[in-house]
């Protein structure tokens, strides 16, 4: 793709990221599938309760500690002090419902094995589900323009859009301040921007790339408000206001009542099935409100 002279913007994917069990760690990757709901793999699981309903960071830090793998045909679990789950990418036990915030969804249950494990590690009854494929789970028409937008897990959009340049800024704040600078990852992107000015990506409609055979075009569509899981340090899974207070000195967003924001909700216009990839060109025009 040659992008046109006269775009406000230009830039590169610096980084990109899956997470493949909702709120637990993500893995960083060169390379993703797009698809309409998302990279794939993206929040394709689910930690649930007893009565079915989603398990975040926000209430179980410790779900910050597992970190999944992918390999060719299974996807492995690991967390301090537990073995290995090992899970098959093509197989379920049974079905399921799961809730999602105000969602609830049918859903494949992932067995006793991977219950067994997500209890012990969290201390209480859980189940791990797996999102069906054949459920139309839609994102928020209020800020689609009304299309139909699929999502699998996540919160409410099928992908997070976040720059190097604002977490660059967040951290040159912290330092100043004393405090220790932290990763993008606390803030859960799957595409990382770079060569693009801080918050940038709060001003983009449609961001375009530049891949292989074509391009994809991804609007942005809400501005992503904060809960206190950037507080959380994914390596301790202890907690501390840092992160919150300092962005809370800034980014202040008056699109959401004032809500903290950080990162960019975006959909897809244009590219479903085509490749994301490190290192590809990106260009926008920026809006102003």
């Amino acid at each position: 793709m040659t992008f046109r002279s006269d775009h406000d913007l230009a830039g590169t994917i610096a980084r990109l990221f899956i997470h493949p069990v909702k709120s637990c760690a993500g893995i960083e990757v060169q390379e993703a599938v797009l698809t309409e709901a998302g990279l794939d793999l993206d929040r394709a699981w689910m930690v649930v309760d007893a009565e079915g309903v989603f398990l975040t960071q926000r209430a179980h830090p410790r779900m910050a500690l597992v970190r999944p793998q992918l390999r060719s045909d299974d996807l492995v679990l690991r967390a301090p002090g537990m073995l290995a789950l090992h899970l098959s990418l093509d197989r379920v036990e049974g079905p399921a419902q799961a809730r999602v915030w105000d969602d609830v969804v049918p859903a494949w249950d992932m067995g006793p094995l991977a219950a067994q494990w997500f209890s012990d590690f969290l201390g209480q009854p859980c189940r791990l589900v797996r999102f069906d494929p054949a459920v139309r789970r839609l994102s928020s028409p209020a800020w689609t323009g009304g299309l139909e937008v699929p999502n699998q897990f996540s919160d409410g959009f099928p992908l997070l859009v976040a720059s190097q340049g604002s977490i660059d800024g967040l951290n040159a704040r912290l330092q100043a301040a004393g405090h220790a600078p932290v990763g993008i990852e606390r803030f859960r992107p799957n595409v990382v921007l770079a060569g693009v000015d801080e918050h940038d990506e709060d001003r983009i409609d449609t961001l375009y790339i530049g891949v292989e055979g074509g391009e994809v075009q991804l609007q942005h569509v809400k501005p992503c408000a904060r809960c206190p899981i950037p507080d959380i340090d994914p390596a301790t899974a202890e907690s501390t206001p840092v992160v919150g207070d300092t962005l809370r000195t800034y980014r202040q967003d008056r699109r959401l009542d004032g809500a903290i924001t950080f990162g960019m909700n975006a959909i897809v216009r244009e590219g479903a099935g085509r490749v994301l990839r490190v290192g590809q060109p990106v260009a926008a025009d920026l809006r102003f409100e």
